[in-house]
């Protein structure tokens, strides 16, 4: 396997984890997973990075980390353009790491959930096409599909705005700029498939996030899949040891099982 980095736009870090080639597989074309950790887009969680890598490495994917820019770097969705570049550069280098271009998807975690749900659904934004610039290749940073766990999805809502001024980037944004940021309200046939999971007693992001996701994707006819588990605190990411820093709530088992049933939902996309 080869590990290395690669920069993305001026302050973004992409790791990116290629399954070498071998010689009883050859040829052997794989889906790929772009990682997107959470932090309030104030910074980006180690447990929400490299440990989620590892499950979708186990599945046979190339996986891609993007640490993207935080707190004052943040301001004008600087996150959803690194995010944009970083899908593009996996497609212009799909032939080099026997990736499948039409199966490259994302995960994103909380605040990074926001930022997948954002990628899936403002990918074809004119004031994001704009940002992008007029030689980005129109629709190449649309994911195939997300995966969203305990997802920030709505900037309105009065908890999460010290959130969104980050991306922002003023001190008192107006009604308008937050609504502009508010993914439920702009779901529709273009945004990609959605895998969707949360906890009911989450007491940090609302599960009226993912349930309001959910809604707009079925009024939209698009496909998607929702679990809501009934206990488990915020920040859950694999739901295992190795995540839990040391608290047991922040191991279950019933919880757990979202990695292998997101991998079963992406087979299953056409």
């Amino acid at each position: 396997m080869r590990v290395f980095d690669e920069k993305i736009c001026e302050n973004g870090r992409l790791t990116c984890y290629i399954c070498e080639e071998s010689p009883e597989m050859p040829n052997y074309v794989r889906d790929a997973m772009l990682v997107l950790p959470g932090g309030a887009y104030a910074m980006c969680s180690d447990r929400e990075a490299e440990p989620i890598v590892k499950k979708y490495l186990a599945a046979g994917m190339n996986v891609f980390c993007l640490r993207y820019s935080c707190a004052e770097k943040a301001g004008g969705f600087m996150p959803l353009v690194e995010a944009s570049y970083t899908m593009k550069y996996i497609r212009e280098h799909a032939k080099e790491f026997n990736i499948n271009e039409n199966r490259v998807f994302a995960v994103g975690f909380s605040a990074g959930g926001h930022l997948c749900a954002s990628l899936g659904t403002f990918w074809d934004e004119p004031w994001l096409r704009e940002k992008l610039g007029p030689d980005f290749p129109r629709g190449i940073n649309k994911p195939n599909g997300t995966v969203l766990a305990y997802p920030v999805i709505s900037a309105v809502e009065g908890s999460h705005r010290p959130s969104m001024v980050n991306i922002i980037g003023k001190p008192e944004p107006t009604d308008e700029e937050f609504e502009r940021f508010s993914v439920e309200l702009h779901v529709g046939e273009q945004t990609a498939p959605c895998f969707i999971w949360s906890t009911s007693d989450d007491n940090a992001v609302p599960i009226v996030n993912s349930i309001r996701m959910a809604d707009k994707l079925a009024a939209a006819g698009k496909q998607f899949e929702l679990h809501i588990w009934p206990h488990g605190p915020h920040g859950l990411a694999l739901a295992e040891e190795e995540t839990s820093v040391g608290f047991p709530e922040m191991i279950n088992d019933a919880v757990a099982e979202w990695i292998p049933l997101s991998i079963r939902w992406m087979r299953g996309l056409k």
